[in-house]
Formats: C-alpha cells, structure tokens, sequence
C-alpha cells in the first residue's frame, strides 16, 4: 500500500527588524537616511558649532547657546539703569546732567558745538541779549567724561543761530545772527591739529552765502556742505545751496539745488545714508511745525559733475514728528536719527524722540521712552557725539539760560543672561585685546581637537562591536 508523505513545511517568513519605535525599517534606506543626516549634523556641531562657541565665549561679553529665537526670561546689567530688558532698539541710555564743575562758564544759547578729534568746541551763541564770539573748548577725562571748558580763540565777530558742519578736521560756522541780531552771508573756519591744538579762525570768503541766513541748517555731504532754509530779512526762506569740493578739498562756491516743500527756519538737519532730513522748525507764518522734509543726494538726477546734488524733497504725515517743534537738538548714530527737547511754541519740551529711517530713507515711526526725556524742558541746546557718547550743551530753559550739559551713553549692554524655548545666552569671559583673541583661538582649537579624537573612537568602537561589547562585559565583571 502506497504511503503518502506530509509536505515540507514553508520556511518561516523572516522577521525584519524595526527602528526607532518601529517607525523606520531597520535595515531599508530610509533609516539610513536619517542615521546619514544624524551624523552629518553631529559632525558640523562638534567641528565647527562647538569650537566657534569656544572663541565667542572667549572674547565677547555673552554667548549665545541654541537657537535664541524669543527668549521670556532676560536679566540685564544694572548698568542699564531703568531701560526695560532687552533695551528696545535704537535705545539709548537716560541723560544725566554734568555736574555745576564741567558747565560752560557762562549761559549760552542758539550757539554750535563740536568734536574735533579729542577737542570739544561750543561756539558763538546767544548770551540772553545778543550774539557773543566766545569760544568755549574742552577735552574728554576718562570713560565719556568731560574736562572743564576754557576759553578758546574767539570768533571773528559775534555769531549765533548759525548753521555748521565739520568736513575732517575743519568746523563751517556759517551764517548766523550777528551782534545787532540781522542775518549774514559770513563763513568761518577753525581746522584742529593732530594734536589737538586749534589754530586761528579764517573768514572764508569765496565761501560767503549767495545772501544773508540765520536759523538755517546744514549737513556734511560726502563731497561737501549743504544749507537749508534760514530766515533773511524778510523771514523764513526754502532755499537750499551745496558748495562742492574740490580734488584737493577746499569747498567751492554755492550752487542753487532743489528747494525745500515749504519754508523752514529753526530746524535740525541730519544726513543718513542718501537721504538729507530737515527735521521740525518754523513756518513762513512763524509757527512751530512737526514736519520732516527729507531731500534725495545724488538718485537719478545725479550728474557726472556733481553725483550727490540735492533734489526730490518729500513729506509725509508717517515720516512727520509726534508733534511741532523748533529749536530742537540733533544727532545720528549707526544710522538711527535723535533729537531732543526744543519748543513747542509756548515752552521748552522735554521729549526725546528717536527713528531708524529704511533703505529707502522712509521713517517707520518716532520711538519715545519716559526714561529718556530730558530732566527739564530746553530748546536751543547743541548736540554732537563723541566716542560712545552724546552730549547736551546749553539752551534755554524754562528759567532762563543754562551753561549745563547732558550725557548719553549710546549702547545699552545686551542682557547677560537668556533663556528661550530654542537656546540660552549666558555670561562670558570677555578677554579684549590680542590676549584674549588668541586665547579664544586656542579654546577653539582645543574643543574641535577633543571633539575630533572623540568621533574616531565613536568610529572605532562601530568598526570592532564585538570587541566593544567584550570590553563592556569584562567592565561589568569587575564591577
């Protein structure tokens, strides 16, 4: 009888292992994929995050761990005072009033100050009856600190309300108000040495105003002077006049440019990138104005013969300030606009207001802080910067007139500590100087060495598993 035989049993289906939580075939592309993209991430992280992390950590002040892309827990120093923390951008440090010693020797305002190199001039200016040819110098004392003023080499002929620039190491004080208070054509000149010293004063003649201007403002241009508006003797005027250097640059004569929207005197000037802003000031009808006027340099109307001519003057309501003012002091630092106080046209005001114009000079909006107001309304007061610094000079106040001045420290610290969903910043070394830069190359250095012999062991160890795997065991013997 035949007999049947059973047959071969099916050989088992082979199990495929799964990886990360059973998300990824272990042994198919796609888990090679994402093992690829590990190690190519780790790699740039222990050779070049890492040891980048090392020389910051050396050199700056604070550093930055993660991805530090919002952050709601911030400490800053106490050198911050009461700014909130971070400091809003742009955000200077509040003013603070000199002390009775650094004041100028006598009451001044509607005068000109200046920073030629390390010599601080305030010039001219008003003494409460009419217009004065001091000259009063000084010279900076330690960390942003002003030494006493002196008397310096007086002014040709008494001058205030004038206009002024420096181009190098030569102050323009042009025009202004003389002693029996009329409108003039004058150019005056002082240039400062290397070493400090201030020579004489030169009337520019070739240089004299086209026609009388007091209250006009004016800016340096990268090729020369530009003047707007002023009042003649029959008020406030729209003219605007450039006076081009030279190869050897020694300004020339003034030139007609395009003329202000409307007429201004008592305004402030600043030139940010390529756009000249005639900030605030008074009307034809003598009435304080909030508006901005900001004038093209150079553009498409710009000649081979003179590629920063002044034209296409504009406004706008976005542009205009909170509110009118005249007499109000001015000054720019990395490329943001500042000005201070001035008159509403019934008192000295206190505000301080700041904006960063776009690439197309357009203001975005006015930033004010209470904690940056002045300590007590002023107009007529002249600002300029020095170093990390910028200072207030007389004006007059709702008492009268003051020789006082004011200082801002222009770069609030950064927080020293910050701790965010994506990173952290934490305190640092802060090594200056060529010691701590090539400290901070050795630090990196060091960490890309040590991360660099950690990954050929993490190499060696997956090329010898069994070896790794019998030095694990023989590890956990002896434990």
């Amino acid at each position: 009888m035949a007999e049947s035989m059973l047959p071969a049993p099916r050989p088992a289906a082979s199990v495929r292992r799964r990886a990360l939580f059973g998300l990824f075939d272990a042994d198919g592309w796609s888990w090679a994929s994402v093992k690829a993209l590990f190690w190519f991430f780790l790699i740039i992280i222990l050779l070049g995050y890492i040891p980048d992390r090392a020389y910051y950590f050396t050199v700056q002040q604070t550093v930055d761990v993660g991805i530090l892309a919002w952050s709601p827990v911030n400490f800053c120093p106490a050198a911050n005072e009461t700014l909130p923390c971070p400091a809003p951008a742009g955000a200077t440090l509040p003013w603070h009033s000199s002390p009775p010693e650094i004041q100028l020797p006598a009451g001044r305002t509607d005068g000109v100050t200046a920073a030629l190199g390390k010599t601080y001039l305030y010039v001219g200016g008003s003494d409460g009856h009419a217009a004065t040819d001091t000259v009063f110098v000084s010279h900076p004392v330690g960390e942003g600190n002003l030494d006493k003023w002196s008397a310096g080499p007086a002014l040709p002929a008494p001058r205030s309300s004038a206009a002024s620039v420096v181009l190098g190491s030569t102050l323009y004080v042009i025009g202004g108000l003389d002693a029996s208070g009329a409108p003039t054509t004058t150019v005056y000149s002082l240039t400062a040495g290397n070493d400090g010293t201030l020579g004489d004063w030169k009337t520019e003649d070739a240089l004299a105003l086209p026609a009388p201007r007091a209250g006009a403002s004016a800016v340096a241009l990268t090729d020369g002077i530009a003047v707007m508006g002023g009042s003649d003797a029959n008020g406030p005027t729209k003219t605007v006049w450039k006076s081009q250097q030279d190869k050897s640059g020694v300004p020339q004569a003034w030139t007609d440019q395009s003329p202000l929207l409307e007429a201004n005197v008592g305004g402030t000037a600043v030139h940010v990138g390529g756009v000249i802003f005639v900030i605030g000031g008074q009307n034809a009808s003598g009435a304080p104005v909030a508006t901005v006027q900001q004038g093209l340099v150079g553009g498409p109307n710009a000649t081979a013969a003179d590629p920063n001519v002044v034209t296409a003057w504009r406004a706008s309501a976005q542009t205009n300030l909170p509110a009118p003012r005249t007499g109000m002091s001015s000054f720019t630092s990395n490329g943001g606009i500042y000005v201070q106080g001035g008159s509403d046209g019934t008192a000295p005001r206190t505000e301080t207001w700041w904006a960063t114009p776009d690439a197309n000079g357009v203001i975005p909006s006015w930033q004010h802080m209470p904690e940056l107001d002045l300590g007590q309304g002023i107009q007529g007061a002249s600002a300029f910067t020095a170093s990390s610094y910028a200072f207030l000079v007389g004006g007059r106040t709702s008492s009268g007139l003051t020789g006082a001045a004011a200082r801002a420290y222009l770069a609030p610290a950064e927080p020293f500590f910050q701790l965010g969903l994506l990173g952290a910043t934490i305190p640092a070394l802060k090594l200056s100087g060529e010691i701590g830069q090539q400290l901070g190359y050795l630090n990196a250095a060091g960490a890309g060495t040590v991360n660099f012999v950690g990954l050929l062991l993490v190499g060696w160890a997956f090329a010898h598993k069994e070896r790794v795997r019998e030095l694990v065991n023989r590890r956990r013997r002896r434990a």
